[in-house]
């Protein structure tokens, strides 16, 4: 059994990360955490401490660490003897924290896919550009990496793999909603790193329609759905992390992502990007300077960790999969509500981070238990989702299903012979 972990990162969803791992750390043991302003590390902590989130005695130290540096990652791994590293730092240092997990023989976890500051929005499958070609040396090393393994990428991902499994005979299409109905009361912010989100939607949108990649460009295209809880909202086809290592690893000729915007955000994203405020290549001052635009404007808009406090309102993020079951069309909904407010009371964060953040943990005591602790490098959907889900359903993310039987908690059981399942499968 794996124990210790190293969490790098300290942000809102470091914050999650640090609490669910702290509420849980009789599976996982000391836990340590690791960033370039240890102060905001110090900061997790005592927020962990006053909520009393610890279950049981244990080590709770941080660190500071420049995460590109591969050699001071090691040393850090090796110093806190952590056998597990979750890695919710910035897209910018996934492959340095990889490469440091590797070279210590590590379990390693990320949420998102790696990104290159000088590139946007990569030709697909974006994972074929760096972390699959550590796949036959994680393998030939026996190192469990798992990527991907937050909420959307992440529990989207055993969505699509329990369909396949477990709803369908044929599926014909996934759609991936994903709607935040919260209002955090400020002008324009973004819930996460505004570096990352606003470099998501300024180049071609990708898409796998009929079995290929299709471009279009950001706001191109749009639904309308009636969804649980937060009724009916408009969404925008949107490129994603998922749609990388689903059309590879999953038999489905249409796999989409919709993400939901007001006209608001759609209107400032609007400007700033025809302003050039969004572009991620250098200019010159006239004053000489060299500055990047968009770290302008990530560093006038307000910390995604600042809103938690005022953020009220609900997210709802799903699959609605489409196919055949016994020669008969289904359409079914797998999907989970998170409420700001809540998210906040429990953690210090809000919604946004917490679906971000407890599916890492949930990933990191399946790793200790040796469910996932599969010694290679995977992406969600190729590993099995029953145990996933399931855990998630105990420790703060239950998922729901709606189809033609109505709308009820997704539920799992295990056999006598040890095998998992789905309560309503069929």
């Amino acid at each position: 059994m794996k124990k210790n972990v190293l969490i790098i990162g300290a942000g809102g969803v470091a914050q999650v990360v640090a609490h669910k791992a702290a509420q849980h750390n009789d599976v996982l043991g000391d836990l340590h955490i690791a960033s370039r302003t240890i102060d905001k590390c110090e900061g997790i902590i005592a927020s962990v401490v006053k909520r009393g989130s610890l279950k049981v005695p244990g080590r709770l130290q941080a660190h500071q660490l420049d995460a590109f540096d591969i050699e001071a990652t090691k040393m850090l791994i090796r110093e806190t003897g952590a056998q597990i590293v979750i890695n919710v730092g910035s897209a910018f240092i996934n492959m340095s924290v990889l490469r440091a997990a590797i070279d210590t023989g590590v379990a390693y976890i990320d949420t998102a896919i790696h990104e290159d500051p000088a590139k946007i929005c990569e030709t697909p499958p974006w994972y074929a550009n760096y972390e699959w070609h550590h796949r036959q040396e994680c393998a030939d090393k026996g190192i469990t990496a798992i990527h991907g393994a937050g909420f959307d990428p992440g529990v989207v991902n055993a969505y699509a793999a329990l369909a396949v499994q477990d709803y369908f005979d044929h599926v014909d299409s996934i759609d991936i909603i994903d709607i935040n109905q919260g209002n955090h009361g400020r002008y324009f912010a973004t819930n996460f790193d505004p570096e990352i989100n606003f470099r998501e939607f300024t180049g071609q949108v990708y898409s796998w329609q009929n079995g290929a990649w299709q471009t279009n460009e950001m706001f191109e295209v749009s639904r309308s759905d009636d969804l649980p809880v937060v009724g009916r909202q408009t969404s925008y086809l949107s490129g994603h992390d998922e749609l990388h290592s689903l059309s590879r690893n999953l038999p489905v000729k249409n796999i989409r992502f919709w993400m939901g915007f007001g006209e608001h955000y759609i209107n400032v994203f609007t400007v700033l990007k025809n302003l050039g405020l969004l572009s991620e290549q250098p200019v010159k001052t006239a004053e000489g300077f060299e500055v990047v635009p968009l770290k302008v404007v990530k560093a006038v808009l307000p910390d995604p960790a600042s809103l938690a406090p005022d953020y009220t309102g609900k997210t709802c993020i799903g699959n609605l999969i489409k196919g055949i079951k016994g020669g008969v069309p289904r359409e079914v909904f797998i999907y989970q509500i998170s409420d700001h407010k809540a998210a906040f009371e429990e953690v210090g964060s809000q919604a946004i981070s917490y679906t971000a953040g407890v599916p890492a943990v949930a990933a990191a005591m399946l790793i200790a238990s040796g469910e996932w602790d599969v010694r290679r490098q995977v992406n969600v959907e190729e590993l099995p989702p029953h145990p996933f889900l399931d855990l998630l359903n105990r420790i703060g993310l239950p998922s729901r299903i709606r189809d033609e039987k109505g709308d009820r908690p997704l539920a799992f059981a295990v056999t006598e012979d040890g095998h998992w399942r789905t309560q309503d499968k069929n």
